[in-house]
């Protein structure tokens, strides 16, 4: 019989053997849980994995540790299920977390094992009756999400959740909220900066619950009649490129920004029509002269626009992504992992940031690293190493790519 190794604590990567592991990083990530401080949880939410309500078999999967790599998921109330399923998807999940609980209290599963569980309610009326419904089960969930978020619905939805937090006791988890931008006030031209500038009052005034801003560029896509192909990028879409902007402007600003999640993908197959501008340099780097037939293997099987997507986010300050299939969950997560140039340029500048230097040269003498300009970029990539590890000098992003784990028993 197949099983996946399961541990029991919650970490990236953490179907990696021991060695694996070692030969791979120079740090390795941190574990964490639904109770650990709310900067390492905003990103560490990462590849959050989408899963309608009605699914049956969600408090199993967990069990037998199906999904290789799962770290957040996102149970969905709201676009995944049909409006005369309401009622079945809520009796559906409140059950799915009432058996994830019993398999927790039966000591088949451990609390700390159990990915980052969010659900996408519709209405802050399915907010609160789905957290009454679940009752001490709500010990589960990270958090709630929040679509098509206005300011106007935003201060219920968060009211709900900070009058929780406020009535429970201090060893219980804090519950999240994670707003989707994605109205048409937010994506027209001449509403979206009076649109963002309330949300962000609301958001502001509720700091504390908000966990990240995530982008809906589907509903803005729509708005428009438009849809990216599988060889594009939503940054080739330029109105939705545009408001993304926007959004980073004004909720990305340092030192007191929310984490923003980029827009979901969603293939899962394609055929190509342009030629793939995943490079053949970092296969070959990793894995020398089989690199060329596994970037082949992983161009049919991944899509090199989910990661060429995913780098973009990174360039644009934008940490996490919605997906929507099981076989995004290591793609995006790789590219999410620092390397070794990356740490020591941060740790470089860190260190130096005590008034005696203004720039200095790189230890891979390949640029120039400026303490005060490069600072808040330092910040972040240490954060992420801690979530998502260090690689070693001479592994990148392919090299865990390329990791598979299958052990019988």
């Amino acid at each position: 019989m197949l099983l996946r190794r399961r541990r029991t604590y919650l970490r990236y990567f953490n179907y990696l053997t021991a060695e694996e592991e070692k030969n791979l990083f120079h740090l390795s990530p941190m574990s964490f849980d639904n109770n650990s401080e709310k900067e390492m949880l905003a990103h560490a939410v990462g590849a959050a994995l989408y899963m309608p309500a009605t699914r049956q078999t969600i408090a199993e999967d967990l069990l037998m540790g199906k999904i290789e790599g799962l770290v957040s998921m996102v149970i969905d109330l709201e676009d995944a299920i049909g409006d005369y399923q309401i009622d079945i998807a809520e009796d559906s999940l409140v059950q799915q977390l009432f058996r994830i609980a019993s398999y927790i209290e039966n000591g088949l599963m451990s609390l700390h094992q159990l990915p980052l569980i969010f659900i996408r309610v519709r209405t802050s009326e399915q907010l609160q009756r789905v957290m009454d419904k679940l009752e001490e089960s709500l010990e589960l969930i990270t958090g709630f999400v929040f679509p098509k978020f206005s300011a106007h619905s935003g201060v219920s939805y968060f009211e709900i959740i900070d009058h929780y937090n406020r009535n429970q006791a201090n060893n219980r988890p804090v519950l999240y909220g994670m707003p989707i931008l994605e109205t048409s006030d937010v994506i027209f031209k001449e509403s979206r900066l009076k649109a963002l500038l309330e949300i962000k009052s609301v958001l502001d005034l509720y700091s504390d619950c908000v966990l990240n801003v995530r982008i809906g560029a589907t509903d803005f896509s729509s708005l428009f009649g438009l849809r990216r192909s599988a060889d594009m990028t939503i940054y080739d879409i330029g109105p939705i490129r545009d408001c993304m902007a926007d959004i980073v402007n004004l909720f990305g600003r340092m030192p007191d920004g929310q984490v923003i999640s980029g827009p979901v993908w969603e293939y899962f197959k394609s055929d190509r029509v342009f030629k793939s501008q995943l490079r053949e340099s970092p296969f070959k780097e990793t894995m020398g002269s089989i690199g060329r037939k596994v970037r082949k293997e992983f161009i049919n099987g991944y899509m090199d626009g989910l990661l060429r997507e995913v780098v973009l986010d990174k360039e644009n300050g934008i940490i996490g992504k919605t997906i929507i299939h099981p076989t995004h969950i290591k793609p995006v997560q790789c590219l999410y992992a620092v390397t070794h140039e990356e740490y020591m340029d941060a740790t470089t500048i860190l260190a130096n940031n005590n008034g005696f230097l203004g720039v200095l040269k790189s230890q891979y003498s390949n640029k120039m690293n400026e303490i005060k300009p490069h600072l808040n970029w330092a910040r972040r990539i240490v954060i992420r190493s801690k979530i998502y590890g260090v690689l070693h000098e001479q592994h990148n992003f392919t090299s865990l790519l390329t990791q598979s784990e299958e052990v019988y028993v």
